[in-house]
C-alpha cells in the first residue's frame, strides 16, 4: 500500500510559479511510477504528467509540456510538480497518484489506484 499526501497548492498570478508536493508513505513508493493529474470544476480529471519508478523517463500532457516539471526522490519518498509560466486554464484540483503495476516506464498515462486527497491551485489573470 502507498498513502500519498499532497501540498504545495495555491493562488498564483498567471506567468507565476508554483510548486507542488507530494509525500508517500509505504515500502513500494520506489518500485511504482508516479502521476500528476488534475480536475478543474465541471470537468473530468485529466492527466498531467508521469515518473517511472527510477524517474529516468517522464511524460508530459501537451497542455503543460514545457511549463511543468516532474521529479522525484526515493531517498525522500517524495514527488515534486514544479509549474512555471502558470495560466488561468491550469486552476484545478492536483493530485498525486501512484500506478497499480511496480517496474512500469511506459503506458503511464493510466492505471493509477493510489490516490492522495488533493491540493488546489488557482491561476488569476
Amino acid at each position: 500500500q502507498v498513502q500519498l499526501v499532497e501540498s504545495g497548492g495555491g493562488l498564483v498570478q498567471a506567468g507565476g510559479s508554483l510548486r507542488l508536493f507530494c509525500a508517500a508513505s509505504g515500502r513500494t513508493f520506489s518500485s511504482r511510477a508516479m502521476g500528476w493529474f488534475r480536475q478543474a470544476p465541471g470537468k473530468e480529471r485529466e492527466f498531467v504528467a508521469s515518473i517511472n519508478y527510477n524517474g529516468g523517463r517522464s511524460l508530459y500532457a501537451d497542455s503543460v509540456k514545457g511549463r511543468f516539471t516532474i521529479s522525484r526522490d526515493n531517498a525522500k519518498n517524495t514527488v515534486l510538480l514544479q509549474m512555471n509560466n502558470v495560466k488561468p486554464e491550469d486552476t484545478a484540483v492536483y493530485y498525486c497518484a501512484a500506478h497499480g503495476y511496480v517496474y512500469r516506464s511506459d503506458g503511464l498515462t493510466t492505471g493509477y489506484d493510489h490516490w492522495g486527497q488533493g491540493t488546489q491551485v488557482t491561476v488569476s489573470s
